[in-house]
């Protein structure tokens, strides 16, 4: 890539972004799924810091204690302060959620744009696997492949890949067939521009936005994969805290104290509104039929 092209995507980049923020901040909406988005982030970055205690410190004389000055969460069974465990869960769930998409989106987009610019035989052959992979219910697979492979954080990553690639290749496929033969593509060639000025001008703009919206949508339901795993026992192992882990605790000791239960259902709650909020932005963004200038 050459100085001028580098300087045009910077230049791209950095317009796209701007105008990204500016429309994010015009919505109430979008104010408040960015906001959840980045206190979650922050969270997580610093939960060495935020913390007040270790999340894995067993005091039985405080076990089952409810909200206080000292623990604002309570504790639970063995006496571990839930706010603590919430925060460093935090870290799980976004790095399970970031690591996971960021995989599948690169895979799909990869095999999505082969099975677009390639030959038939070729589509097809990706296209296979696409439903072949697509045809098993997400939780039966991800049920059979821990039980294969045993329950770890590494192995619930492999099945949200496996399991969310095809989905960012159908759609990679269709915005490179669509656009290979569009008019001002062709245009483009035709007045001797190179590709990788068409891509970056043309091509880029429409098929990132796409790709994004259905990211953004998906990490609430990756976040509840992970949980719904780990409240079973068949994801993240104890004592590493996962919000999946303490919702199983609050629901076995749900009789001795209902707070255990309540504050691990506030933080899947939140990110599932952020999220989906700020999805919902990056779609009325990103979607070239609608009006933006009328909101």
């Amino acid at each position: 890539m050459s100085l001028d092209q580098k300087k045009e995507l910077q230049n791209f980049s950095d317009e796209l972004s701007s105008k990204l923020i500016y429309r994010l901040f015009r919505d109430p909406m979008g104010v408040v799924g960015l906001l959840i988005v980045i206190s979650f982030l922050i969270i997580a970055i610093f939960a060495d810091f935020l913390a007040p205690y270790d999340p894995s410190k067993i005091d039985i004389l405080n076990k089952l204690q409810g909200p206080s000055a000292d623990h604002l969460f309570g504790t639970d069974q063995l006496g571990r302060d839930t706010l603590s465990r919430l925060i460093y869960g935090t870290q799980i769930a976004l790095m399970v959620a970031g690591v996971s998409i960021g995989l599948a989106v690169i895979i799909g987009s990869i095999l999505g744009a082969i099975a677009g610019y390639g030959p038939n035989w070729i589509d097809f052959v990706i296209m296979l696997l696409f439903d072949m992979v697509r045809s098993y219910p997400v939780i039966m697979f991800a049920l059979a492949v821990v039980v294969l492979f045993g329950p770890s954080l590494f192995t619930i990553m492999a099945i949200i890949v496996a399991t969310s690639f095809p989905t960012y290749g159908r759609l990679m496929r269709t915005q490179t067939q669509s656009l290979r033969q569009a008019e001002y593509i062709l245009s483009a060639r035709a007045l001797g521009i190179g590709m990788p000025r068409i891509l970056l001008r043309h091509v880029l703009p429409n098929t990132i936005g796409p790709i994004l919206i259905v990211a953004s949508m998906d990490v609430p339901f990756v976040i509840a994969l992970e949980a719904g795993l780990s409240f079973l026992g068949l994801g993240v192992r104890p004592p590493t805290p996962s919000w999946g882990s303490i919702l199983n605790d609050g629901y076995t000791y749900i009789r001795n104290s209902k707070w255990i239960l309540i504050s691990a259902g506030i933080p899947l709650i939140l990110v599932t509104i952020g999220f989906t909020f700020l999805g919902e932005q990056l779609r009325d963004f990103f979607d070239p039929k609608i009006d933006r200038g009328s909101r």
